[in-house]
């Protein structure tokens, strides 16, 4: 398969911008690369790099390449995953692109139950925003996303809607830890902590308070969600997260925000459309097809199955 290995090379520049970082990355020396780029390039009658003062990037014939070399990758673990459960194997690997609110309590579950029955099957998970989860479906870096409030949706293949409402997180003794449902005017009414713009719950929270009297005006913006959540203990401020990345404790507890102030945040699990996935990432899209169902079914929220 020395073709194979050769597109892999060709990835890996890609991916590097250099091919000297690539070589380092690849184990191979720098003029071999280029010399195996250079080959490939004759060969295939067409230039798919230009060459840079420091470094390399893809032209337009190297861009339509490189989707085809991931396409192919792609194609060749899911028929190696066939063969191995013809063979009684349960062997391959899931990447997933996800939300930080599926880190903490969601995904560790359901790994741990899948892997309970296919111990041969290993994972890679990589906490991304809502626009570099589809991102990340497109370029073929994961076979699965798992995202709140998708931007564009072009190459996302819908699997599973999930809706799910605001909470806003604070201390115990907090003054409004005392009601069973918020307004959101008196969630902004104190410190309050957001998330940065790339995330949904950000996104959605400026929505409600466009054109409106209240002001989102955070006292601390944070990329982390882990972050938020410690610092509420401090201030008496109050974060905002979905329910399925929380979970009550001695010293934090949530509360949902009504819906009459800001609408639930849709969680969206997706594929890249069009792709047919490999046996491992296809039977635990699955598994979390019927993991979030039964979250819908529970909590009396509605849950949206792809129409296929």
């Amino acid at each position: 398969m020395r073709h194979l290995q050769t597109l892999r090379l060709i990835e890996a520049v890609a991916r590097a911008g250099s091919i000297r970082k690539a070589a380092e990355d690849m184990a191979i020396t720098s003029s071999a690369l280029n010399r195996r780029i250079t080959g490939f390039e004759d060969e295939f009658g067409y230039p798919i790099f230009e060459r840079l003062p420091r470094g390399v990037r893809l032209n337009p014939a190297g861009e339509l390449l490189i989707q085809h070399i991931r396409g192919q990758v792609s194609d060749l673990e899911r028929v190696r995953g066939q063969v191995a459960d013809l063979s009684g194997e349960r062997r391959g690997h899931v990447s997933i692109a996800c939300s930080q609110a599926l880190q903490p309590y969601f995904l560790p579950e359901q790994i741990s139950a899948y892997r309970s029955g296919h111990p041969g099957v290993s994972f890679s998970v990589h906490v991304r925003d809502r626009a570099s989860a589809e991102e990340d479906l497109s370029a073929f870096r994961s076979d699965l996303a798992l995202v709140v409030e998708p931007v564009y949706l072009a190459e996302f293949e819908v699997l599973f809607a999930l809706q799910q409402p605001i909470h806003a997180v604070m201390a115990v003794d907090h003054p409004l830890a005392a009601q069973t449902e918020l307004r959101l005017r008196d969630c902004l009414a104190g410190p309050h902590v957001a998330p940065t713009s790339p995330y949904g719950v950000r996104h959605l929270l400026e929505l409600a308070t466009r054109g409106r009297s209240m002001r989102l005006s955070p006292s601390i913006e944070a990329d982390s969600f882990e972050f938020m959540r410690h610092y509420v203990l401090h201030e008496g401020a109050i974060g905002f997260q979905i329910p399925v990345g929380l979970k009550d404790g001695p010293e934090v507890v949530s509360r949902p925000v009504s819906v009459r102030d800001v609408p639930p945040a849709h969680l969206l699990l997706g594929q890249m459309r069009g792709r047919t996935l490999p046996v491992a990432p296809a039977r635990f899209a699955h598994q979390l097809q019927a993991a979030l169902a039964a979250m819908a079914e529970a909590a009396g929220r509605p849950g949206e199955p792809s129409p296929s």
